[in-house]
């Protein structure tokens, strides 16, 4: 087991090294100065003396690497630089805004996995009947519809119609309840069909009849299903976590929820690079780090998959 984890460790130290070269190289992409970018959102007309001392405030002036270098230093430090529009550090932002994303993809991570384990044990319990067919229909059409039509929906009807929820922001306690169903409506869909042909597999499989013929109680014969059903929903549910977070973009827009997904729309918009940056790159390490994780906790629970290692 440490061989295996020093080899994902070791193996995501280029990965990790190569996403922060993705994410500085976004600020060389742009046609556009981002000294001038800088002058012009705070309102100072870029003349060339103004774009030149903007430049040496930015550390442009440097070579590509220079810069590369200065910035991946102080990244891993904290330091993103600043906004281009308040000129507040970036960290600062990101972490006025991250509690509010966490909140959001935690709430919608136990809608999913609550009514995705029961759905999926109604499914295999009433397997080919009316009410499994019911819920395979309705995950299908969940899967379908694109999340923002499925936020509006739910806002006209639960919000406007019937107003038992807020239609933005961060108001009261109910105000997560909409943006975060709207988020964990497709994932739903997901895990219940993976759960639920998991556990119909396991039916037919020998430790079940077997099960069955000892006269065990059906409650402890669906346990049984249920756990060796489980794993590769689990592993597929670790890698949702940084979709939640990374994923909540445009719900974190229709629904104006103050969150690091809004946050970087409006740095896109204003051309706020600092702000874009550090984004990218924390949204690629977290999805790099939360697969390492799911790796060495899958490795530890199946020893199947630490061979050849």
């Amino acid at each position: 087991m440490k061989r295996y984890v020093g080899k994902r460790l070791l193996s995501s130290i280029p990965i990790l090294i190569g996403i922060s070269f993705l994410s500085f190289i976004l600020i060389n992409l742009s046609e556009s100065d981002p000294a001038e970018v800088a002058l012009r959102v705070n309102e100072i007309t870029p003349t060339d003396e103004a774009v030149a001392e903007m430049r040496e405030e930015l550390e442009l002036d440097k070579s590509f690497f220079g810069q590369y270098w200065t910035w991946i230093s102080n990244s891993v430090q904290g330091d993103f630089g600043n906004s281009y529009i308040n000129g507040k550090p970036v960290m600062d932002e990101m972490k006025r805004a991250i509690p509010a994303t966490l909140w959001l993809a935690f709430v919608s991570f136990v809608i999913i996995v609550i009514v995705s384990t029961v759905a999926a044990i109604i499914c295999t319990i009433y397997e080919g009947r009316f009410i499994d067919r019911m819920i395979r229909w309705i995950v299908f059409i969940g899967e379908a519809m694109p999340s923002f039509w499925i936020g509006l929906l739910l806002m006209w009807l639960l919000a406007v119609k019937l107003n038992l929820f807020p239609t933005s922001g961060m108001e009261s306690p109910l105000s997560v309840v909409l943006p975060a169903v709207t988020l964990s409506f497709a994932y739903i869909s997901t895990y219940v069909r993976l759960l639920r042909n998991n556990m119909v597999q396991s039916k037919h499989e020998y430790y079940i009849v077997y099960a069955e013929a000892r006269g065990l109680k059906k409650v402890t014969i669906l346990k049984h299903m249920f756990r060796n059903s489980i794993q590769s929903s689990i592993t597929a549910l670790g890698m949702s976590i940084p979709k939640l977070i990374a994923g909540t973009v445009i719900i974190e827009n229709i629904f104006a929820w103050p969150g690091v997904g809004r946050l970087c729309v409006t740095a896109i918009f204003n051309h706020d690079y600092p702000i874009i940056q550090a984004y990218v790159f924390l949204m690629a390490v977290l999805f790099v780090t939360c697969n390492l994780l799911v790796d060495i906790i899958t490795a530890a629970l199946d020893p199947r998959t630490r061979e050849g290692i």
